[in-house]
């Protein structure tokens, strides 16, 4: 699949990587994310221990695998390996070195880990605490912690954390701590600057109220707090002048099932199956971008990092964008050649579906999954195509494309449409048989020279796959 080899796509990482919640950090001209690990298959979020991915600024389709960063049984508490490390943060320190911040998924205290570069094998070093060694999250008064997002200024690390369900009046919104020189210790204490959804009332919050995934940045003299929302599939902002007051609902920069969006499709309808979303923004060579996830295998527990180009306006505003299968690439793939069908940013059927559901869909929805077992190097594809089933890509520059072909496996039998609308006319039919091992099916198709999407549709009986699709 030569296509792939020059030009960035949508998810980042192979297909048989799993990191969701990624934060991303521009060191030394490389990009690194940092975020927590799923499992192909998993029965949980975060089973698997930290691993970095990094790649040079000025190619953001080359990652590179930087091993396994932090090992779950590195912290104390965890000697038992009986919790998983949720989503992680990392600053710089006023030493020059890496930290790493988490919290364990049973426990409400955040752990604190360091190294002195990027990606090399971080050392547990302590939990944030007051200067009584009183632990944050364990104190009287104290909510629990969760969701680490940290940025250092000078001597101060302003630490955002939370997770505020629906309803739930225990838990007040985003709360931000500031520590001190040595990363652990309490300087000022926690206050909250955004509300939960029980105290949102008259504020710009409501709708889109904290949830959990708090990150922050600095643009200029404005920080900018992203974090999930209580409908969870968004990632939103709020912004303020002050990092530990005053922040402002700004609006939602991405869906992962693409809500909100009517410039292809009506407003409300879900063109991916969403769930719970964490990441962030960065400015790589000039470029804004926001990193984010999506849920494959059918699942909550299998997600896969994806980036988008962003645009920050001249008020500060950044409107929300599209999923698309272009990822950083920031322009239209390159409308020839083969791609596999793992890229998909649209997947649906007739039955609507916002979330992924609980634990596992039900099995007329198609989903994105792989062959083998959790950690073989198997290429993804889709699976349980049957009869509505549509997947879509976005954008192809397509110029003098007179034939199309895809590889499909699976009892079914119907055919294919290739069309360049989600609701639009078939520009192509390929009918498909029953077969159990990979294959080939062309036809002729005329898709006029320009910029389109590229949606591929089943009708029939049974349940198809489909690997991927060729344009010549």
């Amino acid at each position: 699949m030569h296509s792939l080899k020059k030009q960035a796509v949508n998810p980042y990482l192979p297909s048989w990587e799993y990191i969701p919640d990624a934060e991303p950090y521009v060191f030394n001209d490389r990009v690194y994310i940092y975020g927590s690990h799923d499992c192909f298959n998993g029965h949980a979020y975060c089973l698997k221990d930290y691993v970095c991915w990094s790649a040079p600024i000025n190619d953001l389709a080359d990652w590179r695998y930087e091993g396994v960063i932090y090992q779950k049984t590195d912290d104390p508490l965890n000697k038992e390996a009986n919790m998983c490390l949720y989503a992680p943060d990392v600053t710089v320190g006023p030493d020059g070195r890496y930290y790493l911040y988490y919290v364990l998924d049973k426990v409400s205290v955040v752990s604190v880990a360091v190294c002195d570069t990027p990606a090399g094998k971080y050392e547990f070093y302590g939990y944030v605490q007051d200067k009584d060694g009183g632990r944050l999250g364990e104190r009287d008064g104290d909510e629990p912690q969760f969701d680490p997002g940290v940025l250092t200024e000078g001597d101060k690390t302003y630490l955002y954390t939370g997770f505020c369900a629906i309803g739930d009046t225990s838990r007040s919104g985003t709360m931000a701590t500031v520590l001190g020189a040595d990363m652990l210790t309490i300087m000022e204490e926690t206050v909250t600057v955004t509300p939960s959804e029980p105290f949102s009332k008259g504020s710009s919050f409501e709708g889109h109220e904290f949830f959990e995934a708090p990150s922050i940045r600095k643009i200029g003299d404005t920080y900018y707090l992203i974090y999930s929302s209580i409908v969870m599939h968004e990632l939103c902002y709020a912004t303020s002048k002050h990092p530990t007051k005053g922040f402002e609902y700004g609006g939602v920069i991405v869906s992962n099932n693409d809500m909100h969006i009517d410039s292809y499709k009506p407003v409300n309808k879900p063109m991916y199956y969403g769930g719970n979303n964490h990441g962030s923004i960065i400015e790589i060579e000039n470029q804004w971008y926001i990193f984010y996830h999506r849920h494959t295998n059918g699942s909550n527990f299998s997600r896969q990092g994806c980036i988008e180009p962003i645009e920050i306006l001249a008020d500060g505003t950044i409107p929300q964008v599209e999923m698309t299968s272009c990822g950083a690439n920031g322009k239209p793939l390159i409308g020839r050649g083969e791609y596999p069908a793992y890229l998909a940013c649209n997947l649906f059927c007739d039955d609507e579906a916002m979330y992924t559901g609980d634990l596992w869909m039900d099995t007329q929805f198609p989903k994105i999954t792989q062959d083998g077992k959790d950690g073989d190097e198997e290429i993804g594809y889709i699976a349980n195509m049957t009869e509505s089933a549509t997947a879509g890509f976005k954008y192809f520059d397509c110029k003098g494309i007179t034939k199309v072909k895809i590889k499909v496996r699976g009892y079914c039998n119907g055919a294919f449409e290739v069309k360049t609308f989600w609701d639009g006319p078939a520009l192509a039919k390929l009918p498909v048989k029953f077969t159990n091992v990979w294959t080939e099916y062309s036809a002729d198709i005329a898709i006029p020279d320009g910029i389109h999407p590229l949606y591929i549709s089943y009708t029939g009986n049974g349940r198809a796959n489909l690997a991927s699709f060729t344009l010549e």
